[in-house]
């Protein structure tokens, strides 16, 4: 199966969005040389560039990240979290899995590969800090405002 790889300069930072011929599999932190001929990562560009400045409020493209069943569970809660809300670890915890499982959820939501896409960053601590973002927090915090603007 082709992989194709497109870097792409964001207000988070670079960006590498990466596909298949079905669907976006991954949004990485990081920049990449590669700019491959694809539909599907044209679609995701755009989309990103949309997501950015407000135009849009959910993405509408096929993913399909890789993980094992929980953590896709865990993904597919976040996609149903609402643009501009959030949610804390352990309220997702209680959806999936019950609150002995706040732990599991955080470190499934860490793993997420494909952040922005599949809205991690709406996931914050219990007393209402921002915590546990692989991009770090200040992309995080950069995340939530921009939807919080655009509300």
């Amino acid at each position: 199966m082709a992989l194709y790889r497109r870097g792409i300069k964001s207000i988070i930072g670079n960006l590498t969005l990466v596909a298949d011929d079905q669907a976006l599999i991954r949004c990485e932190f990081k920049a990449s040389r590669k700019n491959d001929a694809s539909p599907l990562l044209d679609l995701a560009e755009k989309q990103l560039q949309q997501y950015f400045a407000g135009e849009i409020k959910q993405f509408n493209l096929p993913l399909n990240p890789t993980g094992t069943e929980f953590q896709k569970k865990c993904w597919k809660y976040l996609i149903d979290i609402q643009y501009g809300q959030t949610v804390t670890y352990k309220e997702e915890a209680m959806k999936i899995s019950g609150p002995n499982y706040t732990r599991a959820v955080a470190g499934a939501n860490n793993k997420n590969p494909l952040p922005v896409f599949i809205p991690c960053h709406r996931v914050i601590g219990s007393d209402g800090s921002l915590v546990g973002y692989a991009a770090g927090l200040k992309v995080k915090q950069t995340l939530l405002e921009i939807e919080r603007k655009h509300l």
